[in-house]
């Protein structure tokens, strides 16, 4: 997993200049110390060459053309006694060689071959040296004899090391002056990022229009200039659908209850048809039945609209009471004559605090869809206490609500079989019991299965 100090914007343009200085400064102190290097081992090489070179062409002039061992010591005493040398000597001539001990044996087969001076760096217990080979001319040509010194360069490496030192010391203010830098642009770039951030947060929360400071120039302050703009839009647009959602929320309001009271005379009177039509002959006695049932139905969408429109205005209101929930399951049932249809599996004694009027409602909407759509289907009425919540359950073993159906069963208008033309159901009571439900504070679901099996669960105690 990513460290989360890394997944900031901030945070990564700071080890991104960080990450570069430290390789300038490291290729910057590199080339240095590596120039520095080149340059005190040259400065080096070339004094000890050239000591040994003119201290040596003073003192082969009085050798002969084939000198011998005791000849080569006297010339070694002499050049290691020269003070411009002040290094070890020794020297070979053909398979004669002396105090060569020290000096690389590849340095002396180069030296054999080469006409000029040659020089290796070479350590000797520990301690740095420069092996220098002459080879000594006559008259233009090797005479095979080879000079060599072991110049001690340890005062050179001190100073390589005092080079390194300081170019090292030298990056850290470079390293901490590019952080600097990096924060500071880091925060020029950041902060206006986080100004959205915090305006799209805002939007996200509800605050509509939410403006954020678009001082920046380029592509971060066009963003942040199209960003309130959009965010202007959409303020405006939620308060012209917040106006029309009113509008519509209040003329079905104040149809509903317009309809009402010319709803209550008309059911008065069909009523009095209803009762009168087996007195009635033909066509007279189906068209008075008629109008009774399609009058009760109106008077039913009147109903179930009243109740939406306080569910939307937020005036829908709990009148709770402590109740026996097996009399209540009972009464609702006989009150609809369903009492022999639906068996009821809920334990005697089980008290609730509910509103009785929506629960009552919500288990008629339940099994009275059960009864419509499941004809001749068995019918259940489970009730459970499961910890502090209470469980009712309306099931039933019919053909159940297609698949397609069920994610929107609880919309408004939505009925359980789209197949089915006009029905006494007006689609709202599904809508109406899950608004019920959940104004208790509970649930309201539908659960996978044969047939359809609606799950109640409520607090045993709403707040």
């Amino acid at each position: 997993m990513r460290p989360r100090l890394l997944s900031s914007l901030r945070s990564r343009l700071v080890l991104a200049f960080v990450l570069v200085s430290l390789a300038s400064a490291a290729t910057a102190a590199g080339t240095t110390i590596a120039g520095s290097r080149d340059a005190v081992l040259q400065q080096a090489e070339e004094s000890a060459v050239s000591a040994l070179r003119t201290e040596t062409e003073a003192l082969v002039p009085d050798l002969r053309v084939a000198p011998d061992e005791r000849e080569l010591r006297l010339l070694i005493d002499r050049l290691e006694q020269a003070p411009s040398i002040n290094a070890p000597v020794s020297a070979s001539f053909g398979d004669l060689r002396l105090n060569t001990e020290r000096v690389p044996a590849e340095l002396i087969q180069e030296a054999n071959a080469a006409a000029t001076a040659l020089a290796q760096l070479v350590r000797v217990d520990g301690q740095p040296y420069l092996a220098v080979a002459l080879p000594v001319l006559a008259e233009g040509t090797p005479s095979g004899l080879i000079i060599y010194s072991m110049t001690p360069i340890a005062e050179e490496e001190a100073v390589i090391g005092g080079i390194a030192r300081g170019t090292a010391a030298g990056a850290v203010p470079t390293v901490l002056a590019a952080v600097a830098v990096a924060l500071l642009i880091a925060g020029g770039l950041v902060r206006p990022i986080e100004r959205l951030r915090t305006g799209v947060e805002q939007i996200a929360t509800g605050e509509l229009g939410a403006q954020v400071i678009a001082a920046e120039h380029g592509e971060v302050g066009d963003l942040a200039k199209a960003f309130n703009g959009m965010s202007r839009d959409l303020r405006a647009e939620h308060d012209q659908l917040r106006l029309l959602e009113e509008r519509s929320r209040r003329f079905t309001a104040d149809v509903s209850h317009e309809l009402r009271t010319p709803l209550a005379a008309m059911t008065a009177v069909v009523g009095v048809l209803e009762a009168e039509a087996p007195n009635l002959q033909g066509d007279t006695a189906d068209a008075a039945l008629l109008v009774a049932q399609e009058t009760n139905n109106l008077a039913r969408l009147v109903e179930d609209l009243i109740e939406v429109s306080r569910f939307d205005a937020g005036t829908a209101e709990l009148r709770l009471d402590e109740i026996d929930l097996a009399a209540l399951v009972g009464r609702t049932l006989a009150l609809r004559h369903w009492t022999g249809r639906v068996a009821v599996d809920v334990p005697e004694g089980l008290r609730v605090v509910v509103d009785p009027r929506r629960l009552d409602v919500v288990l008629a909407n339940l099994v009275g869809n059960a009864v419509r759509h499941a004809p001749g289907a068995a019918i259940s009425v489970t009730g459970r206490v499961d910890g502090s919540r209470l469980r009712l359950t309306v099931a039933d073993d019919g053909p159940g609500i297609p698949t397609d159906t069920r994610a929107r069963i609880f919309d408004r208008f939505v009925k359980g079989d789209p197949a089915r033309g006009r029905s006494e159901g007006s689609g709202l009571g599904l809508s109406i019991a899950s608004a019920s439900v959940a104004l208790h504070g509970g649930t309201l679901a539908i659960a996978d299965g044969p047939g359809a099996v609606f799950t109640i669960e409520l607090p045993l105690r709403p707040r």
